[in-house]
């Protein structure tokens, strides 16, 4: 049975927009994803007809939303096959959800003369608060290095970790390469050494289905913006034993048991020791409608799908010429690319002219870039509302950028 496109496509409104005269081709997801009309009545919905504030509210709307929002975290945890829904915690994204195991176990649990170990394909908000912890406690930072082809030479892992690795953070999917990182072993090996394993899946969770219990990752972190939800809202999930463990990262409302000016205050337990504050309930609401969407789509025939969007534009590409690719032949979700020796800030904007949308620069991996020697990449996404016509206008579009330029 054949991916309904067309249907998909249908439901975000955004794609039937014109920009500079042309169809707009959204090949920008893994920046941030469009939203369907579900999400967008969901939370419309619940702005208009459910809204107040959750928690401790007696009255009846203010149940409604607590229990729409818990709801949504059991949803959240069946999506990640998570063994209980107290183990995730609503975080604005995936970089607050690494800042907070950063600052509250991090913290907690790594000392001077301990190590971290990240690779240098890293999102910067998974290397920079890694550096903060390590500069904090005397930690060192050790890094897996890249292969030319955007792999990670994965054979010097076991040579950086030893008695004092506290923590492995690894990105899921490479975020400018598109590289799927073998986590399941890699979680395996930084487990025998006595490690913990944050997985960054910012990448990962909208191109196929994603088990934390068969991964057994200690902490895994996605944002909803990727994932077709609203921004702002995102899903950090840690083993149960080890979130109880950790300390309040902020403090306020909603992350207490009880507060004396006179005894000092107890907190909650996790996850609502983590979501000081008031909540952001409607981004929360459209995240469960995003995952509604997804699921009743299928992630399995949404990633096969996908990737004959992928074989497809690999093969159109290549009959560019002067045209560098970068990254492995199997790859998710992302093409990254540059043009001759023009900028990629220049061939992005040719073909924004043409209505094409791409993300160009260094895509918050400047370590990964300077491995390239590079300023600069454009970065094409596929996902699922993404067709082969679309693929042909890039194709299109960079042959006669190719003309004009030289």
């Amino acid at each position: 049975m054949s991916f309904p496109v067309n249907t998909v496509r249908a439901d975000f409104p955004v794609l039937l927009r014109e920009v500079n005269g042309s169809p707009l081709a959204y090949l920008d997801s893994a920046a941030s994803a469009q939203k369907p009309n579900q999400v967008i009545d969901a939370e419309a919905e619940f702005y208009r007809h459910g809204y107040a504030a959750v928690h401790r509210g007696i009255h009846t709307l203010s149940a409604e939303a607590t229990q729409r929002m818990e709801q949504v975290r059991e949803k959240a945890a069946a999506f990640l096959n998570a063994r209980l829904p107290e183990e995730l915690v609503f975080v604005r994204g995936t970089t607050e959800g690494i800042n907070l195991v950063a600052n509250s176990w991090g913290n907690n649990q790594v000392c001077a003369g301990d190590n971290i170990i990240i690779s240098s394909m890293e999102h910067h908000a998974n290397i920079v608060p890694w550096q903060m912890l390590c500069e904090r406690v005397g930690a060192q930072l050790r890094v897996i290095p890249l292969n030319q082809d955007g792999t990670l030479q994965l054979e010097v892992l076991p040579t950086l970790l030893d008695e004092r690795t506290r923590l492995l953070a690894i990105t899921h999917v490479s975020n400018v390469l598109g590289t799927e990182n073998p986590v399941l072993e890699m979680i395996a090996l930084a487990h025998q050494h006595g490690a913990k394993v944050l997985v960054d899946g910012a990448q990962a969770v909208m191109h196929h289905p994603v088990d934390v219990q068969a991964l057994d990752c200690d902490f895994y972190v996605f944002s909803g913006h990727k994932l077709y939800g609203p921004t702002g809202i995102g899903v950090l999930y840690a083993k149960e034993e080890i979130l109880q463990a950790m300390p309040p990262w902020e403090g306020g409302g909603s992350m207490i048991a009880t507060v004396s000016l006179t005894e000092g205050t107890t907190y909650a337990k996790a996850p609502w020791r983590f979501e000081a504050g008031t909540p952001n309930t409607g981004g929360i609401i459209g995240l469960g409608a995003a995952i509604d969407y997804v699921t009743a789509l299928g992630l399995k025939a949404i990633g096969e799908y996908e990737q004959t969007l992928m074989r497809y534009a690999l093969a159109a590409l290549a009959e560019v010429p002067d045209l560098t690719l970068y990254g492995p032949a199997q790859r998710q979700g992302v093409i990254a690319f540059n043009l001759g020796k023009h900028h990629a800030y220049d061939v992005g904007s040719f073909l924004d002219n043409y209505g094409i949308a791409v993300r160009t620069g260094h895509h918050c991996a400047m370590p990964l870039m300077a491995f390239y020697n590079v300023p600069a990449m454009c970065r094409a996404s596929l996902v699922m509302y993404n067709t082969q016509e679309e693929i042909d206008r890039l194709v299109a579009g960079l042959k006669r950028i190719h003309q004009l330029l030289g």
